[in-house]
């Protein structure tokens, strides 16, 4: 049976799964690093430690599996956004990683800002505003700060870009990830041109542009027996995280609106071409699907369950230790035996600011309406409603720029309460399904690799048989009014308190 080795190269963890040609996890493991943080904005990683714990990965999934490596036919990539590396011309990094999590290039990205107008890249990139967070900024920091450093590059990479030279020799590059670098026209799939100028860089110095799902080499003869696989594997282009993942739950149309809820919320929905937001709250990108596009941003999630758990969830933590059972798990029976609208209870979940699609780092966390009938029930109740209310708000964003939504396909650690998936669908009024498989960045990531070397003749036949449908949660009609209603105050709340969060001091 063929076999495909897929990564999921993410900002605190490698995850490498073992998938079988129906999609089924053979074996999996997960590998922690440390990221490294100089100061408050620097955010950096030792490239050597994303390779070491890849090849760890390997090992380890191999031990696990006892999988023959020559059954291995193809290995896939679903990659963490932004994260840069600079390379010398003989492809040997110069420097640490910066992460995209680092914010070092706040005057840059003004600069570029005022430059090109936020508009025009928001045309041109799809981003709808030139930040720190972007590799172009990154760039320009390096340039006014490390001129020595950037006079040596000879490859400006994303991590997907480096790990499929590391592994075949091959620069190469895909379009969902390189739509955030900003240096990269997401309508022609050509690179800026006026961008790159200012930047002071060359088409030279950038990886060769390919679709997802397109096979970039076999494995050299030293990597593959640095990593114990065949040098007859071979690497395929991947994705953004969040691309791999609405892939691997089966968002590859329009119509379908996909959420993650780890501890962000990140939302995905696939349309058929660029779409730009006027009121410039949606970001659209280039999909890992050929000629699709994604309506994609991230906003608040579980980190506000996590909270919770963590600073009142005493004694459902304790009965976990002992038990065995999930402590989150423990709180969804609780908040299940509270009726829907929490009996008035509302909450804004903004603990680190509001992202989508109110974009106001100002607002902070509220709960409103709780009385002495309220229990500890009502509070974990009104937190997982307010996360559905933000998917709800965002459908309706979605939806107010002419693009429908039918269902919702649920991944990550939420996907696992079936009393929160079925919150949302009362509350979204639509079917939410969930999948089988838990690791849907690493099946999307398969999926595309599946395609790519001819296992399956199209993405669609891949997840066709790969993707298999775990649960589907029909709206409850009989919520409906109450939580419009609630919805509604959920909402007015909001803007009733923009004033007093524009007071807040920074």
């Amino acid at each position: 049976m063929p076999y495909i080795l897929a990564f999921d190269l993410g900002t605190t963890a490698l995850k490498c799964a073992l998938h079988d040609f129906n999609g089924m996890v053979i074996a999996k493991t997960s590998e922690e690093y440390q990221l490294i943080t100089p100061d408050a904005d620097s955010v950096e990683m030792d490239v050597e430690t994303y390779w070491q714990a890849f090849k760890s990965a390997v090992a380890r999934v191999l031990k696990e599996s006892g999988v023959d490596p020559i059954n291995i036919k193809a290995l896939g990539i679903s990659a963490q956004g932004e994260t840069l590396i600079l390379v010398d011309r003989d492809g040997k990094p110069l420097r640490r990683a910066i992460v995209w999590l680092d914010n070092r290039a706040h005057r840059e990205a003004d600069q570029l800002g005022e430059l090109f107008g936020h508009r025009q890249a928001f045309e041109i990139t799809g981003q709808v505003r030139l930040v720190p967070t972007w590799p172009a900024s990154k760039i320009l920091w390096l340039k006014q700060y490390e001129p020595e450093t950037f006079g040596k590059v000879g490859k400006f990479l994303l991590i997907e870009d480096y790990f499929l030279y590391r592994l075949t020799g091959e620069y190469v590059c895909e379009g969902s990830l390189v739509t955030s670098t900003c240096y990269w026209n997401f309508r022609t799939r050509t690179w800026w041109q006026e961008m790159l100028q200012e930047l002071h860089i060359s088409e030279d110095q950038l990886p060769r542009y390919r679709e997802s799902g397109e096979a970039v080499g076999n494995l050299r003869t030293e990597i593959a027996n640095e990593l114990g696989l065949s040098p007859d594997t071979i690497a395929c282009t991947g994705a953004l995280d969040q691309a791999c993942g609405a892939i691997g739950v089966g968002n590859i149309k329009p119509g379908i609106f996909s959420e993650n809820t780890g501890a962000a919320l990140a939302i995905c929905t696939t349309v058929n071409q660029p779409i730009l937001d006027p009121n410039n709250q949606m970001p659209c990108h280039y999909h890992g699907l050929p000629g699709l596009y994604m309506l994609h941003t991230f906003t608040s999630g579980g980190i506000v369950m996590r909270w919770f758990r963590d600073e009142f969830a005493g004694p459902e933590m304790r009965v976990s230790k002992t038990s065995g059972l999930d402590a989150y798990d423990l709180m969804g029976l609780e908040a299940a035996r509270i009726e829907p609208g929490c009996e008035g209870l509302v909450m804004l979940p903004h603990l680190q600011g509001a992202m989508a699609p109110e974009a106001n780092p100002k607002a902070s966390g509220t709960f409103y309406g709780f009385t002495l009938r309220h229990g500890r029930g009502h509070f974990t109740r009104a937190i997982m409603e307010s996360i559905a209310f933000i998917v709800r708000h965002n459908i309706e964003v979605i939806e107010g720029l002419g693009v429908s939504v039918h269902e919702i396909r649920a991944l990550g650690g939420g996907a696992r309460s079936r009393v929160w998936k079925q919150m949302e669908a009362d509350i979204v009024g639509r079917p939410v399904l969930t999948t089988t498989n838990e690791e849907a960045a690493t099946l999307g990531a398969a999926i595309l690799a599946g395609k790519a070397i001819g296992l399956y003749s199209s993405v669609e036949e891949a997840a066709e048989s790969m993707i298999q449908i775990k649960e589907r949660f029909e709206p409850n009609t009989a919520n409906r009014a109450i939580y419009d209603d609630t919805f509604g105050i959920y909402l007015r709340l909001y803007e009733a308190l923009c004033p007093l969060f524009e007071m807040r001091q920074a």
